[in-house]
């Protein structure tokens, strides 16, 4: 019978990760360097467990032969997706990851052709960055060929933040804004640029973000030209300013480490239950070519409940064979249509913005 490992099973996304891997009737190999809560993890579940640290690469290789695909939840993941990317192509087996981070994105790309000679699927960003992102910029996409432009807005109502994520941010602050220009990569400053967009219940400012589809939207669409706008609270849209000024006292791993500390300390682990019950996120895509603009919208559950889903999904396709050998994205594999079978996701194509209404705390 195949099976998968998580490694960082009992990290905050990791958790709700095992979790629905059992509801859905799985039984995963669960994997970290942490023994105490590792057992716990794999008793409460009744799941068998391995202990390692993924700079061990024999106890690493060792693990990976008893599977035959991973879903690396252990971030920061700037600091962790090579070592398991390269361990997967050395031992031959697919990989999936659930970072949004466009170095990880970009190094695992650069990597298809040993992924093909080895036979296995490289896949990050198999959670909220990027499935359903991914999905949406595929579908308006596929609808005027030849677009040259993309445009993505994102907005979570209700949600919260977890510490894996937090701490991400913190190792990757100093590398600013990102946007993608003719085919390339671009640094920008943190909120570069703004605007007000409406989502259905009238404009809400949205600013310049890094987020995972400025490389992942290049790959599923040949789409040269992609920016990226997330709504934040205003505080936090003043903290991003103040990172330009402020990143580079983070280039140091004193400082670096010192925050994510703090974060450990006095952040919550993640988002309440009731937080992933009721939560949700809004998204919006536009293409354009110069001449015609196709744009729709998509609303999801919370993003870490929807990674939770998401990830379990792709996972169980694995298994059952559905892939595509080499590096990937969700679109590529599953097609744009993948991210409306989870529940609570609603598609709406959209003439003009005034018809992107909010359905709030819509499950249907």
């Amino acid at each position: 019978m195949k099976k998968f490992l998580i490694y960082g099973s009992y990290g905050y996304t990791g958790s709700l990760i095992v979790e629905q891997a059992v509801k859905a009737g799985l039984k995963p190999l669960l994997a970290g360097r942490d023994p105490g809560q590792l057992r716990a993890q794999a008793e409460k579940f009744g799941l068998e467990y391995r202990i390692f640290s993924i700079e061990d690469n024999v106890a690493l290789d060792t693990a990976l032969l008893e599977v035959d695909a991973v879903l690396h939840c252990a971030g920061p993941f700037v600091l962790t997706f090579r070592q398991m990317a390269e361990a997967c192509i050395r031992t031959r087996r697919h990989y999936v990851d659930i970072s949004g981070e466009i170095e990880g994105f970009e190094a695992l790309a650069a990597m298809d052709a040993d992924a093909k000679r080895a036979g296995i699927m490289l896949l990050p960003g198999g959670g909220f960055d990027v499935v359903p992102s991914d999905c949406l910029i595929a579908h308006v996409a596929g609808q005027l060929p030849g677009a040259t432009h993309v445009e993505l807005y994102i907005k979570s109502i209700g949600g919260g933040i977890s510490r894996g994520t937090a701490r991400s941010g913190i190792e990757n602050s100093h590398r600013q804004g990102r946007i993608r220009r003719a085919g390339k990569i671009l640094t920008v400053p943190n909120g570069w640029d703004s605007k007000d967009v409406d989502l259905g219940r009238g404009p809400t400012r949205l600013v310049t973000m890094g987020w995972g589809d400025v490389s992942t939207a290049f790959h599923s669409t040949g789409i040269p030209n992609v920016t990226v706008y997330m709504g934040f609270p205003a505080a936090m849209v003043n903290g991003l300013r103040l990172m330009r000024f402020a990143g580079p006292l983070l280039y140091t791993r004193t400082v670096r480490d010192f925050m994510k500390w703090l974060i450990g300390k006095f952040l919550a682990p993640g988002p309440s239950r009731r937080q992933n019950e009721s939560g949700f996120s809004v998204l919006m895509a536009e293409v354009t070519d110069g001449k015609q603009t196709v744009r729709a919208k998509l609303q999801t559950p919370e993003a870490y409940y929807l990674t939770a889903l998401t990830s379990v999904e792709i996972m169980k396709n694995i298994l059952a064979d559905n892939l595509k050998i080499g590096f990937q994205t969700p679109s590529k594999v599953f097609g744009a249509d993948f991210i409306l079978q989870f529940p609570g996701v609603v598609r709406q194509d959209l003439q003009d913005l005034s018809t992107a209404n909010y359905h709030e705390g819509s499950t249907s």
